[in-house]
């Protein structure tokens, strides 16, 4: 019954001025969009689109020129023009005629075995969720038809094709973010020189060939990742980094998913961006209070393909496995690099440690993707225990097998619900408690050879606390 009906008579009549300040909230509906302005207070202020977090895993590739004489490092040019390294020297003049410039090898990168699909298929069968591909490193080829890299790009010399845009259709039909690596800076291109000679007061450089180049990349292919790069000689306002990232986060096609890294000029690397690199192969010794991701690579020397790549110098599956979760139980993203050969072919061994990641994560991906650290991160004993979570569910992830079989965990603390299984094993497995050891759980008792992984368990644990 209404409150009206029982003598009090009908509600007064709400006041004009209120009537029309909600018809004007009804009309205008949710309110516009924030707008950040180009400086690094607003900018730092933008969450990071929570996909990145959720990935966890992805593959990082480096193809360039470089990948032509294969030999050193990805720097070779830096090496041999500007640094005069005489092992450089030696190699060219033992390899190739007198004369031969740095230029004459970008008809030789052809990419003629490169079926992007391939490419793809390894990547979703290594697990990864997203894909950073280098557009241009510092010697300035671009892969993809820049206008404003005339005669140095893809799609002009060498493969006659757009490298960039091919990768990405194959890698969206999966379902994978595509990243794209970019250079700042470039080693020898002659307007950098100009403003190097004038302390990076002018900024000829950056107008016709930086920011042209970032702006026609996220107009082009509309990336999920910005992995910029190449940075470090200049500070953020020779670079216009944070007129281009505002730009980036309120008006460009992708300003509600993309994700963007920390390398925009000088000391801006762990302070200013959207996640953190610091460093190539940073690796915090405690859980961050910022989103990181540590970039590594398969080659342990180089970025790039390397013909002089010996087998010591490869990662084994155990490293990278152990870097992985390290990684994730600290709350970072794990970034693993491999360099495609000219022909645009990724040699057996890469292909090997991918594929045996995604083995891996086909059994354990429960405790990486979308996971969460933990109120502990590291179990301080023999076996070397790293934990994750997901909502109310604890992960211990060991990197040794107790020779006793039975795994000692103090951290967890167990309750009247508390299940215990190892990912892989389909029976709960036994446990108990000890004042001194704490809670003792009891491994399958099966050979290394029938586990369902080689190394890297991962113990379930739900009811804890």
């Amino acid at each position: 019954m209404k409150p009206w009906a029982v003598g009090l008579g009908p509600p007064p009549p709400l006041p004009l001025p209120l009537l029309l300040l909600l018809g004007a909230a009804l009309v205008r509906g949710p309110p516009p969009p924030r707008r950040y302005t180009p400086d690094w207070q607003s900018l730092d202020s933008r969450p990071l689109p929570d996909w990145f977090d959720k990935a966890k895993f992805g593959v990082f590739v480096h193809w360039g020129v470089f990948a032509v004489p294969a030999w050193g490092s990805e720097w070779f040019w830096w090496h041999w023009k500007g640094e005069g390294l005489p092992q450089y020297e030696q190699f060219m003049s033992e390899n190739y005629p007198p004369g031969f410039s740095y230029a004459d090898f970008g008809p030789q990168f052809t990419a003629r075995f490169f079926h992007p699909d391939t490419w793809a298929d390894l990547f979703q069968a290594a697990g990864a969720r997203y894909v950073v591909l280098t557009t241009k490193h510092h010697e300035g080829f671009t892969n993809w038809p820049s206008s404003v890299s005339w005669n140095w790009n893809s799609n002009d010399v060498g493969p006659h094709r757009d490298l960039v845009g091919e990768l990405g259709r194959a890698l969206r039909k999966r379902n994978i973010r595509y990243g794209l690596y970019h250079s700042l800076l470039e080693w020898f291109h002659p307007l950098y020189l100009l403003d190097k000679k004038n302390n990076f007061k002018t900024q000829f450089f950056v107008r016709a060939k930086t920011m042209p180049e970032l702006y026609d990349l996220v107009n082009r292919y509309e990336p999920d990742l910005i992995w910029s790069d190449g940075e470090w000689e200049c500070p953020d306002t020779y670079w216009n980094s944070t007129e281009f990232l505002s730009w980036l986060y309120n008006d460009s096609p992708v300003k509600d998913h993309v994700v963007v890294n920390d390398r925009w000029g000088q000391n801006c690397s762990c302070h200013h961006g959207g996640y953190y690199n610091c460093q190539d192969k940073y690796k915090p010794e405690s859980l961050p209070d910022h989103k990181w991701e540590m970039c590594t690579s398969i080659d342990k020397v180089s970025w790039g393909y390397r013909r002089n790549m010996v087998m010591s110098d490869v990662a084994s599956e155990c490293e990278i496995i152990s870097e992985l979760v390290q990684t994730v139980s600290l709350g970072g993203n794990y970034l693993l690099n491999i360099g495609p050969t000219k022909d645009g072919l990724i040699v057996p061994i890469f292909q090997e440690r991918l594929l045996s990641i995604g083995k891996w994560l086909s059994i354990n991906g429960e405790a990486i993707y979308a996971s969460k650290p933990w109120r502990v991160q590291l179990e301080k004993n023999t076996t070397s225990v790293w934990y994750t979570s997901r909502g109310m569910t604890v992960y211990a992830i060991f990197l040794r097998w107790p020779e006793n079989g039975v795994l000692s965990l103090k951290s967890p603390v167990t309750t009247s619900t508390t299940q215990i299984t190892m990912l892989g094993i389909q029976k709960d497995l036994k446990w108990s408690t000890e004042p001194e050891e704490g809670l003792l759980i009891y491994l399958p008792q099966l050979s290394l050879f029938t586990l369902p992984v080689e190394f890297g368990w991962t113990i379930k644990l739900t009811g804890v606390e």
